[in-house]
């Protein structure tokens, strides 16, 4: 099966119309560009029932039990919001309900309005007479085609479409006005003049990137400007190689991902005898075996051997060259997987290994749990001694955290003061109990080593998830604990909260916020 490849354009447009997404979603979050259904469809909905309420408690206190059904049945047939709505006693008793109220009332808990399930209390005097039930329709789309015309994502899924089609079109034309030349060093040109062979490197589109002396000594149709020039745009050369441009040696070297060799043309000369000359194809390759391009010599038969040595001495060149490419691409990874103030892993080398780890845990069907670490009131530390002092509080938790976790357990600073840890094959006791010994050798030893002898205190709150709690995905335990340390920050900082036990004082929590 062929895998479908993209080219650079295509990869660039998709980072840079991915990027664009990015930082729109990102002002979003910030500021709110886009308004919040919810929140919307909440306010809404809670003055409509409150006025409704209004008018049924008129109606049940004057007793028109008839006028207060048509009224139901009116706010019904016009609002498409409303499932169904019923007026019931304090006893328990429906006085008068329409839209199938049992199907679609969900009694809300400890009798608070939800943004579905709306409860307004009907007084008489000082007593409680009854209540007034409105069921609504979820505020977002319940199925894919409802999310597809949902707003956000309509107009992400615009943005990225016309975004990469507009950013395709533009680099494509850009890339194909630069300069050819800069595509080769001018070492790597100084290397191929020095030899007794002529050479051209030619793109994958046969446009020529490089022409040494040789080459463009051979005929006096090559003594012009030939980058950036097509090949078959060379009729000197194509008279000798043939009308076809997919049977040239250097197409079908490309076409194959194989070297042509040995291949004996006759370049036409005016007025002397033609050229004999021997032609060999070597297709350029990148790291993931994909043909780039195709080193082409031309070799006079008389001097082969001479010319196959100098050949030798520019592919040696060539990988020093790589070599030296590999080693600095390799550099700059660990740079780019290792966070310099701490030591720890950056946030995206800590995915990828964690994702690896968890899929590799989730085949084997083993425990596999997640901790959130958030240091308490880091900004009063910057604010009181400083970002320097600051750095060094980060540091030290750092290495406290490092020096109780297992060579299997994967450590990355996720964010400013904020760590995450996977921890493979450990059972949620076994994370709890660690997450707590963590938070207690960090209250003992940071403050102090830190700042000695100002009776500073730095301590982190704990967040802990585990795969027992149904978190599927990398993604989803990583998010559980972010929401047990939410609770822990939030019910006195300095402790350590588990997903499942946070999960009820999630709506207070929330409240309180």
């Amino acid at each position: 099966m062929k895998i479908l490849r993209l080219g650079p354009v295509s990869r660039i447009s998709m980072g840079l119309v991915s990027l664009a997404a990015f930082l729109l979603l990102t002002a979003d979050l910030l500021l709110g560009l886009m308004p919040d259904a919810g929140d919307v469809a909440k306010q809404v909905r809670k003055r409509t029932s409150e006025a409704l309420a209004v008018q049924l408690t008129a109606l049940v206190q004057t007793d028109q039990i008839d006028v207060l059904r048509r009224t139901l049945h009116a706010v019904i047939s016009r609002d498409e919001e409303v499932l169904s709505i019923a007026v019931r006693r304090a006893s328990g008793e429906i006085l008068a309900e329409t839209g199938n109220h049992e199907k679609h009332w969900i009694p809300p808990a400890n009798n608070k309005s939800t943004i579905t399930s709306v409860v307004v209390p009907i007084s008489s005097g000082k007593d409680v007479w009854g209540q007034v039930e409105l069921a609504y329709r979820p505020p977002t789309p319940q199925t894919l085609i409802g999310w597809l015309k949902y707003p956000g994502v309509s107009l992400t899924l615009l943005m990225l479409t016309v975004g990469f089609g507009v950013f395709y079109l533009y680099l494509r034309r850009i890339l194909q006005r630069l300069d050819p030349k800069a595509a080769i060093p001018d070492r790597i040109r100084t290397a191929f003049d020095a030899l007794s062979e002529g050479v051209l490197v030619v793109d994958k589109q046969g446009h020529v990137l490089l022409a040494n002396s040789v080459f463009r000594g051979m005929h006096p149709g090559a003594n012009v400007e030939l980058t950036g020039k097509r090949i078959k745009d060379l009729p000197w050369l194509v008279a000798a190689v043939g009308e076809d441009a997919e049977q040239h040696p250097w197409a079908r070297a490309m076409r194959d991902a194989a070297s042509v060799s040995g291949e004996t043309i006759h370049i036409p000369m005016e007025g002397a005898e033609p050229l004999k000359m021997t032609i060999n194809c070597a297709p350029i390759m990148d790291d993931g075996n994909t043909v780039r391009g195709c080193l082409v010599t031309f070799d006079d038969l008389s001097v082969v051997e001479h010319m196959n040595q100098a050949l030798l001495d520019s592919v040696a060149q060539l990988e020093v060259a790589k070599k030296q490419i590999e080693e600095h691409n390799a550099q700059l990874k660990r740079i780019a997987d290792v966070d310099q103030l701490t030591g720890a892993l950056t946030r995206r080398a800590f995915l990828n290994q964690a994702q690896q780890q968890f899929r590799e845990s989730a085949a084997h069907r083993r425990d596999v749990c997640c901790v959130m670490v958030d240091i308490d009131h880091f900004k009063s530390i910057n604010d009181r001694y400083g970002h320097l002092v600051g750095d060094q509080a980060i540091q030290h938790v750092t290495k406290t955290i490092q020096a109780e976790l297992c060579p299997a357990d994967i450590l990355c600073r996720y964010g400013g003061e904020e760590f995450c840890i996977l921890l493979p094959e450990a059972t949620v006791q076994k994370a709890y109990e660690l997450a707590e010994h963590i938070r207690i050798q960090i209250e003992a030893k940071c403050g102090p080593n830190v700042i000695p002898g100002d009776n500073v205190r730095i301590t982190c709150s704990f967040g802990v998830a585990s795969v027992e709690f149904g978190g599927n995905t990398l993604a989803e335990i990583i998010k559980q604990a972010d929401q047990a340390l939410y609770v822990a920050k939030n019910t006195g900082r300095n402790r350590t909260a588990r997903y499942d036990q946070a999960t009820n004082a999630k709506t207070s929590v929330r409240a309180a916020a």
